[in-house]
């Protein structure tokens, strides 16, 4: 595909998905929907690949929705994606609930990694929080910004949002759309780990290494599956599962490294 709104580049086993649009704060296009989709298919299917980290180009992550096309939707009455028919669909079929925009993310093989480099706003949080696990540099400022223009809240972000920092925070971030930094998103639990605006993407690029390198493949694999499905179903079933899959799983090669490297006191070769 010729990317123009993203880069992708792979290192090893981690692939970075960039956000390139720097001019205007990778505000989102129905072109860079489309790219980033292709980008994040190309290495959920890529068996080298174990991890993905997406950020974005200079000062931003996502400022949302780019304005001129907010502009044409008003202008038309509706809603138009800008997108073509044929759009890669990673992460499609583990769930039914999980088919569908951004919700992809969390049918994929790969755990994702967010490096907030800057203002994550809109449609720019929704794919934060999309992500597995977040980075964001210090005084990024994050807003579910739909009030504010009249809008729901996007891409099933009222069902995510509270599983990951809880109801109240939930209800104070959709309700008021109001700008949190990132110090206090990290107090609500909406990200991981705040460092130095400069520090970000190699400390969430060092973190997805040592998942990539230290961290049995299917583990990691099996581990991301597990919690996405468990979203949608009972204990009984998740601890079920997790049986009939530690029988099958001690008999791989991996579990007999592990095993070695724990007793030998080294790192395990996966």
């Amino acid at each position: 595909m010729d990317l123009r709104a993203i880069t992708f580049d792979t290192d090893g086993r981690v692939a970075t998905i960039t956000l390139n649009r720097p001019d205007r704060l990778n505000a989102w296009t129905g072109r860079m929907h489309t790219e980033y989709r292709w980008a994040m298919a190309e290495a959920n299917d890529d068996p080298e690949v174990r991890v993905v980290v997406v950020t974005g180009a200079g000062r931003g992550f996502c400022a949302g929705a780019d304005a001129d096309a907010l502009t044409g939707h008003a202008e038309r009455g509706g809603y138009d994606p800008g997108t073509p028919d044929d759009l890669a669909m990673p992460g499609y079929g583990v769930h039914p609930g999980l088919d569908g925009d951004f919700t992809f993310h969390l049918g994929l093989r790969t755990p994702v990694i967010a490096a907030i480099n800057g203002p994550a706003a809109g449609v720019g949080l929704v794919l934060a929080c999309y992500c597995d696990i977040r980075f964001a540099a210090e005084g990024a400022k994050l807003t579910t910004a739909h009030g504010r223009l009249n809008l729901p809240p996007e891409y099933g972000l009222s069902w995510l949002l509270p599983r990951i920092v809880g109801l109240g925070h939930a209800n104070d971030l959709l309700l008021s759309s109001r700008v949190v930094l990132a110090d206090e998103a990290l107090t609500m639990g909406l990200v991981n780990r705040v460092l130095p605006a400069g520090e970000v993407l190699a400390a969430a690029t060092a973190y997805a290494h040592d998942l990539a390198n230290n961290v049995a493949p299917r583990s990691l694999v099996e581990t991301k599956r597990a919690v996405a499905l468990d979203l949608f179903r009972d204990l009984g079933t998740s601890a079920a599962e997790a049986t009939d899959l530690l029988n099958e799983m001690m008999g791989e090669p991996d579990f007999a490294e592990g095993a070695a490297a724990l007793n030998e006191k080294r790192p395990p070769r996966f």
